[in-house]
């Protein structure tokens, strides 16, 4: 793997990661670094395989072949995929209550109120969140996430479901994260609103990564470009 370039602290290092599905390869060779305060998008078509390397990333599936390097703190690192963790008959408020003592944090009221408010749902904190639209389940999610105050954050297609404001709240909120010097890692199916939050790009295509590299060079209309994560 060529040498680490000098900057933010490393949470996830992975080499030459590979996974099949029996004999059908879905990943080849990808290397990339997961950095502290750093945003990484992960691109591509459907079926390019940037859920499962999300799920290699986070620990969650095995690379075969190759190597996944963890850094971070543990308990540190949470992930919010297409399957929202949030029990239906719970209230908005009981959810977070109940994943906060999960997490060793045991959030009191006055704080819960205080993440349900940053997803815009503070009205609705003693609702049975099975009552909840596509979107404000997605929300209710993302508030579980935050009340975890994690330190490396993977997120699969975070968007999907969220009308245009709660898009853009979402947005500022993996902002915020990177500035308090979280390392996010997201899955993307809108690249173009998605791309001005980026510190880095992987771009996913035929198995391999196509691009890997800065955000600010990359070219969603001209993919293959080689480069370093």
């Amino acid at each position: 793997m060529p040498a680490s370039i000098p900057g933010p602290r490393v949470l996830v290092r992975l080499g030459k990661v590979g996974k099949f599905y029996g004999e059908r390869p879905v990943l080849r060779g990808i290397e990339a670094e997961v950095r502290a305060a750093e945003v990484m998008l992960v691109v591509g078509k459907n079926g390019a395989g940037k859920s499962t390397l999300l799920r290699i990333m986070a620990g969650l599936a095995r690379p075969e072949p190759g190597q996944v390097e963890h850094f971070a703190e543990p308990g540190q690192a949470a992930f919010l995929g297409h399957r929202p963790f949030v029990y239906p008959r719970l209230t908005a408020d009981a959810n977070l209550a109940f994943w906060s003592r999960m997490h060793g944090r045991n959030l009191d009221r006055q704080a819960r109120m205080a993440l349900l408010e940053r997803v815009g749902l503070a009205d609705f904190a003693d609702e049975p969140a099975g009552v909840f639209s596509r979107g404000m389940t997605q929300r209710l999610d993302l508030a579980r996430v935050f009340a975890q105050a994690p330190g490396l954050l993977f997120l699969d297609e975070p968007a999907s479901g969220l009308d245009m404001a709660s898009a853009a709240l979402l947005r500022r909120e993996i902002a915020a994260l990177r500035s308090a010097g979280a390392g996010v890692v997201m899955v993307s199916h809108d690249v173009a609103g998605d791309l001005p939050l980026a510190d880095r790009v992987l771009h996913l295509a035929g198995t391999r990564a196509v691009f890997c590299g800065p955000a600010r060079e990359f070219d969603a209309g001209a993919f293959g470009a080689a480069g370093a994560c």
